[in-house]
């Protein structure tokens, strides 16, 4: 199998939403700086992002709707007509000045990486990849373009037929388990926290026998999040035995969060990834939701540790450090960070008594097909 390839794009760096929007920090140009200072990254394996042509998005997305996300970024507003319609400069979708390019240049990455992965199998990592609230016609949770349905088409424009998605942000993946619905090729599974936006993913949620939830209740730490990995995810991934897997790798289930209540260290992720990124001859780890820089930049920049066989140093070179240390974050959570943001790439593991909540889904579980 060929070595782990990277997809960025500067494009991410200090493009913003606006000054008080939870996407005002620097996420992905943090981590891609993180795994450089680590001595991480191998240029030969990192590629810089194409920007999804029109014809691309629209193999998902309405042609009125992108036209709509073309106009806003040109004129820096939006038509009360595309506003209600489209909901872009509404709900938490502000109009920004990247508001066409960036969403596209993250689909366009994670498209190439299924074109890749589709042709010569291997692993991808596209940390800009993850939006997947965004509806075919419409901008939803912040997200205006869904990568992770436009990268799961192409794979199946590619001719699988057998494929995985595995989402384990804070808040449920809705648009894409909507948007396989109804196809048999696509199975998703969500591992998310319950009674939270967008109050979709219950677990008796199965979207025709092609879905499978996992709502976690408020604090969930680690115990809970392995407990579903082994007794959920691993006995559904046997099950189906897929040709391909996504896994949607949000950092707002860690418990540092500002935008989730769950109770999560970085090492339930690394864990997920470990146990998956083999799983299957295809791979691609997206990023996705994630508010509290820091923990976002160590999660993701680990992950890359971990597809690569890379150990965590126990205190971070240097040059890591000054990435960590130049970070802001104007929450009350960035006014007095503790050292170890600055100094440590792997947080201490947080386990708890596994939730009731957590031992009644798993023992609930209906099986797959």
């Amino acid at each position: 199998m060929p070595a782990p390839l990277l997809i960025g794009s500067e494009i991410y760096r200090r493009s913003t939403y606006g000054p008080k929007h939870p996407l005002a920090i620097p996420r992905v140009s943090t981590a891609l700086d993180l795994i450089r200072a680590l001595g991480w990254m191998d240029p030969a394996r990192y590629l810089d992002s194409p920007m999804a042509s029109v014809e691309q998005l629209t193999r998902f997305h309405t042609p009125a709707y992108v036209a709509a996300l073309q106009r806003a970024e040109a004129t820096q507003q939006v038509d009360p007509a595309d506003r209600d319609r489209h909901r872009i400069g509404a709900d938490g979708n502000p109009v920004y000045r990247e508001i066409f390019r960036r969403p596209a240049t993250s689909a366009g990455g994670v498209m190439l990486a299924a074109r890749l992965t589709a042709e010569q199998g291997g692993i991808v990592h596209v940390p800009g990849g993850g939006t997947h609230h965004g509806r075919a016609d419409r901008a939803s949770g912040f997200c205006y373009v869904n990568d992770a349905v436009l990268g799961l088409l192409t794979w199946l424009d590619a001719g699988l037929t057998n494929i995985l998605y595995v989402d384990i942000d804070a808040h449920h993946g809705d648009g894409v388990q909507d948007a396989f619905h109804d196809d048999a090729r696509v199975f998703t599974l969500s591992v998310h926290e319950g009674k939270r936006w967008p109050f979709t993913g219950a677990a008796d949620d199965v979207a025709g026998g092609q879905a499978r939830n996992f709502p976690l209740a408020e604090a969930a730490s680690d115990t809970d999040m392995l407990a579903v990995l082994e007794h959920g995810i691993l006995p559904i991934v046997a099950a189906l035995r897929p040709q391909a897997i996504m896994l949607q790798f949000g950092a707002d289930a860690i418990e540092e969060d500002p935008l989730s209540r769950l109770g999560m260290s970085n090492q339930a992720h690394w864990a997920v990834l470990r146990a998956l990124k083999d799983a299957a001859p295809r791979f691609i780890l997206l990023g996705g939701g994630g508010y509290n820089p820091w923990s976002v930049a160590r999660c993701w920049a680990g992950a890359w540790g971990v597809l690569n066989g890379h150990n965590p140093p126990e205190r971070l070179p240097e040059p890591a450090e000054a990435v960590l240390r130049a970070l802001t974050f104007h929450r009350a959570a960035g006014r007095n960070p503790p050292e170890h943001w600055f100094t440590t790439l792997a947080d201490a593991p947080r386990t708890r008594p596994l939730q009731d909540e957590t031992r009644a889904l798993l023992q609930n579980l209906l099986p797959v097909a």
